[in-house]
């Protein structure tokens, strides 16, 4: 379990403006949460951290952008209209719908065993014992193209961001005169009409996903798969900044497992709630692109000129959601201490996430002069790192605290010394220890 409380997280959250909640000012929409100034912040660097570490360092790997809805049959040839299920019971006493394998902390969706979990189980909402025997319900939101809504024009909110990667795979191909293994990668929305949202943003109706589908030769599936599930290890460590002890493999039983994988193991990060699951790797096998060749009547096979033999790409998957990425590495920084004293929050994230690298004050801002050289700083490290904070509001110990708890790792003070000498205090996140150094010396830092 991590050290802070998902309440807290939430507080931090809507106090500093990193998530708020969507709609609020109608009460809100459960399932659904927008943004705000720090948090579109973090979430863009975590999103371009992972773009570069997935697509631009690599020479193999190539991204798209997909719609959000693609024609229906998609999701039929995927198996998403008939097996994109999640088990539900009703109350039929006070009507509330319930995630019949939540009710009983249960990673299975065999209705038979789920039925048998329930026996003795009461509503959550009303406390009565007045739930229904557990059924599928599709989680794929519906939609209608066009002016007509009847049953010729629905389409659906896509539930996933691979479809359009699959759908796009042999127009990557030939563009592109990729040859196996290749990858393609996509950041995006995708929309699931959860039974019972829950978890602040861990588990939600509108969500981002970084995804990337590796085609390969089926030999290589083993080695490939291995490689995926080190980089992901890797990542989270080394470039997120998360610690390793903060997360935990789970791998999925065959009952476990979706319906196109042959193997698939998670990255669990120690959330607030419980270790639940952060990063997926999949085998999805040749599943996707047989399913869609078959339904399109579209050849979607390799022909590999070294072995003159011809076959269906296997494909190793890749994937995270954004938000689950966000709030596991805002759980992992946040440390309460003590320092002279009294008690702060601080948000140790890695400076390379942090919204803003520094904040400039100037130590009095009554003063003309050194709010005009303060300025003066603060455009010179915009121009280095673009994401620089102004903050003259309160005195020094408070801003101190402020920026701590928004994480950002260096505040850089103008004083009357600097008039004379061109130098600045710069005061660290974690340390606390302040020196005084050169202007010009504070991109060096």
């Amino acid at each position: 379990m991590s050290k802070v409380t998902l309440e807290q997280i939430v507080s931090l959250c809507k106090r500093r403006g990193f998530v708020f909640q969507a709609s609020e000012i109608y009460g809100g929409l459960a399932g659904f949460w927008d943004y705000g100034p720090l948090g579109v912040e973090l979430a863009n660097k975590i999103k371009a951290e992972w773009w570069k570490s997935v697509v631009t360092d690599k020479d193999n790997i190539y991204g798209i952008d997909g719609a959000i809805i693609q024609n229906p049959k998609l999701w039929e040839a995927s198996g998403h209209v008939t097996g994109f299920t999640d088990p539900l019971v009703d109350c039929t006493n006070c009507g509330a719908r319930h995630r019949a394998d939540h009710l009983v902390d249960s990673d299975s969706t065999d209705l038979t065993e789920l039925k048998k979990l329930l026996e003795g189980k009461t509503c959550p909402t009303c406390g009565k014992m007045t739930l229904t025997e557990p059924r599928t319900y599709n989680m794929m939101m519906k939609t209608w193209v066009g002016p007509i809504e009847d049953d010729s024009s629905v389409s659906y909110l896509r539930p996933e961001t691979a479809g359009s990667i699959f759908i796009n795979y042999e127009n990557v191909r030939e563009t592109m005169r990729a040859k196996l293994p290749f990858g393609i990668a996509q950041v995006g929305k995708a929309f699931r009409n959860e039974i019972s949202p829950r978890d602040f943003i861990f588990r939600v109706r509108e969500l981002e996903q970084m995804e990337m589908q590796y085609f390969i030769n089926p030999d290589d599936q083993d080695k490939t798969y291995q490689d995926w599930r080190e980089f992901a290890w890797k990542f989270l460590i080394e470039r997120i900044g998360i610690k390793e002890d903060s997360l935990v493999w789970n791998e999925h039983a065959e009952d476990e497992r979706a319906h196109y994988a042959s193997k698939a193991h998670d990255i669990y990060f120690k959330y607030p709630f419980g270790a639940k699951e952060l990063w997926g790797t999949h085998n999805r096998t040749d599943f996707d692109l047989s399913n869609h060749s078959k339904a399109s009547k579209k050849d979607l096979s390799y022909f590999d000129e070294q072995s003159k033999s011809r076959f269906t790409p296997f494909v190793i998957e890749s994937s995270v959601g954004l938000g689950r990425m966000f709030l596991a590495v805002l759980a992992d920084a946040y440390n309460e201490e003590e320092v002279n004293g009294e008690t702060r929050v601080v948000l140790k994230l890695k400076p390379e996430l942090a919204p803003y690298r520094f904040a400039i004050s100037p130590l009095l801002k009554n003063k003309p002069e050194l709010v005009s050289k303060a300025r003066e700083v603060q455009a010179e490290l915009k121009k280095v790192y673009g994401n620089v904070i102004w903050d003259d509001n309160g005195n020094i110990g408070k801003r101190y605290r402020r920026q701590d708890e928004i994480g950002t790792p260096y505040c850089v003070t103008v004083d009357f010394q600097t008039l004379d000498d061109d130098t600045v205090t710069i005061r660290d996140r974690d340390t606390t220890e302040q020196k005084r150094v050169k202007i010009s010396q504070l991109g060096d830092i």
